[in-house]
């Protein structure tokens, strides 16, 4: 498939500002999908990964393409490549969220780049998100999309990566539940989710996908918890693998340096997602 890399960038420097409320309906809905006892009031402090949750893309049903996403194009260039998937990306912390107060993101496109690697012709989209609360700025966020094709060019299994001990630990079942429950509480509706026969007939995948953010949120709470309770103040994390369902997958972290290593291990071993904590 052909990409014109020069007309995708000239989505670069698109701006976009949305408002979204910390309810703690929403935030108590997270609080349960991260398997937290949800009582969570106006004023306190929201789960790990919150952002996540606010101002998702909201599309009527016409409006939406095959794989359950917003059709392409608008505020994200209208890459031809059909899988959308989360690469990663870096927080910045400048303050706490809390439930209760609105908050405004201001996103804009940062970069539209075209690589080639063993998986075959791969487009990067990076994405940066400046959120603020009512007490001032709180977050900036660096998001990573890549779009790749669906038949791969390699078959080989991911890379060995050198890992420390764990100092912690945490199962989590990587069930069907747990994702249609955090695809509800994002208003996710990309199939590869849920939708098991679409995953393994249209994308050739074995099963459902656990959502990027979840497992980055997994690890940003297990960030804090190694930190005293305290957010980290730079959280930096990358997808090396795709998690599928079933079984328990492992969120892990030692401390390294100034800050703590942390990582996804799936069910047979692979390591899914890489992440640093400062």
């Amino acid at each position: 498939m052909d990409l014109d890399i020069e007309h995708l960038k000239t989505w670069i420097g698109a701006t976009r500002e949305s408002r979204d409320v910390i309810s703690p309906r929403l935030a108590n809905s997270l609080a349960a999908v991260l398997d937290e006892t949800p009582n969570l009031r106006e004023g306190d402090v929201p789960p790990a990964g919150i952002h996540w949750c606010l101002s998702p893309e909201i599309a009527p049903m016409s409006g939406l393409g095959p794989d359950g996403h917003a059709a392409r194009g608008g505020f994200l260039p209208p890459v031809p490549l059909p899988r959308r998937m989360w690469a990663g990306g870096e927080l910045v912390f400048s303050g706490e969220f809390r439930v209760g107060e609105e908050v405004v993101r201001r996103s804009r496109i940062a970069d539209v780049a075209v690589k080639t690697g063993r998986t075959g012709t791969l487009c990067f989209v990076t994405v940066t998100h400046d959120y603020a609360g009512a007490r001032g700025h709180v977050l900036t966020e660096r998001h990573d999309i890549v779009y790749r094709p669906l038949e791969t060019a390699s078959r080989r299994p991911p890379a060995e990566i050198d890992l420390p001990t764990a100092e912690q630990s945490q199962e989590v079942e990587a069930s069907p539940v747990l994702l249609a429950r955090y695809s509800a509480v994002t208003f996710n509706g990309h199939r590869i989710h849920y939708d098991r026969d679409y995953c393994q007939r249209e994308e050739g995948y074995p099963g459902l996908l656990v959502h990027g953010p979840l497992q980055a949120s997994f690890l940003l709470r297990l960030a804090g918890r190694m930190n005293g309770g305290r957010q980290p103040g730079r959280f930096a994390f990358r997808g090396t693998a795709p998690l599928f369902d079933g079984g328990t997958f492992t969120v892990n972290a030692a401390a390294s340096g100034a800050g703590h290593s942390l990582w996804v291990r799936s069910q047979d071993g692979t390591v899914t997602m890489q992440a640093t904590a400062e």
